[in-house]
């Protein structure tokens, strides 16, 4: 066996551990945010959340995932069965793909290419894939009408996301994240935010908008669609669109963290071999989700007009804008 370990590559050994890792990562982000997300809600409207099960409420979340696994699993009546559940799969299963060339620190990622920025970009549009399906093949019209709004929503959002981006790509000259991370330093003023502070507020926003999240989570709107584009859908299918939103947050935040606040940089980063580089990365990490939750427990839910409108009369002129600024610009920061 252990001849057999040696002769493998080195770079697929590590490609194996490091998706292992970030299985562990997925299930485990997903316990604690959705018990995170609770208490959020909780102490913005003066309760305390869940607080039976466990200490603090901390084996809730546990309890809720062991009764979703043994639900039964259903198909609706009329509905396209290779569609219905191809779509959760193909929902979650690009998680593991956009999270490999993240920087978690200085020298810990799963894989180091030097287009992982346009990798993340590329897998990260395959959601709006997976909602179409479940809305057309669930054979329901809530989750055909949810699944439109989505593909609406997806289109609109992508463009300003890709515009806020590339000022980062032309600053640097890199599509590479770990080089985007080094070129940063250890202080807030150092960070790419302070020079790019549009193009990040408008990456966070659509970001909000990609991973339908309120203010923008009008495709599985509670009010108007039941739950949307997964109405039909119980058990770990289900559970899988649920793991598959709060991996995509955790996707979007650690790509602002890389590409604007610093990624591991701060004060002490080098200690302990980089371990407090780590903390810092996933310090940050966890504070843009919950800026992402404080959204959502503060802001109305906006009609679909406004959220298209949002997007194609002002993040995408502001993007530009901020684009030709940043090209113009270049040459007087080099």
């Amino acid at each position: 066996m252990s001849e057999v370990l040696k002769s493998l590559p080195v770079e697929l050994i590590q490609l194996v551990v490091g998706l292992i890792c970030l299985a562990a990562l997925v299930g485990a982000s997903a316990v604690l945010l959705v018990w995170m997300e609770r208490k959020v809600a909780g102490h913005f409207q003066r309760r305390p959340g869940p607080f039976e099960v466990g200490p603090h409420g901390l084996l809730q979340t546990v309890a809720d995932a062991a009764k979703l696994i043994g639900k039964q699993l259903a198909t609706p009546r009329g509905a396209d069965k290779i569609l219905y559940w191809a779509a959760p799969f193909i929902a979650f299963l690009p998680v593991f793909v956009v999270m490999l060339p993240i920087p978690w620190g200085e020298t810990l990622m799963a894989l180091d290419v030097d287009l992982g920025l346009l990798l993340i970009l590329a897998f990260s549009g395959m959601g709006v894939i997976s909602l179409c399906l479940a809305g057309w093949g669930s054979n329901n019209k809530y989750g055909m009408l949810g699944a439109a709004r989505a593909v609406s929503q997806s289109v609109a959002y992508e463009i300003p996301l890709l515009l806020s981006v590339l000022p980062i790509v032309f600053m640097t000259g890199s599509l590479s994240l770990s080089l985007v991370a080094s070129v940063q330093g250890t202080w807030p003023w150092d960070w790419l935010v302070v020079r790019q502070p549009l193009a990040f507020f408008i990456y966070f926003v659509c970001a909000v908008a990609e991973t339908n999240r309120a203010p923008f989570d009008l495709p599985e709107g509670e009010s108007e669609l039941t739950a949307g584009f997964h109405t039909e859908y119980s058990g770990m299918g289900f559970g899988l669109f649920f793991l598959a939103e709060y991996a995509n947050m955790v996707v979007v935040s650690a790509v602002a963290t890389t590409l604007f606040l610093g990624a591991w940089h701060g004060p002490g980063s080098d200690l302990l071999g980089g371990a407090v580089g780590v903390l810092w990365f996933m310090a940050k990490v966890v504070f843009l989700i919950f800026v992402m939750m404080w959204f959502r427990w503060t802001f109305p839910r906006v009609r679909f007009d406004q959220l298209l409108n949002i997007a194609w009369k002002w993040l995408i002129p502001l993007a530009l804008i901020n684009l030709l600024i940043t090209a113009v610009l270049i040459p007087l920061w080099r």
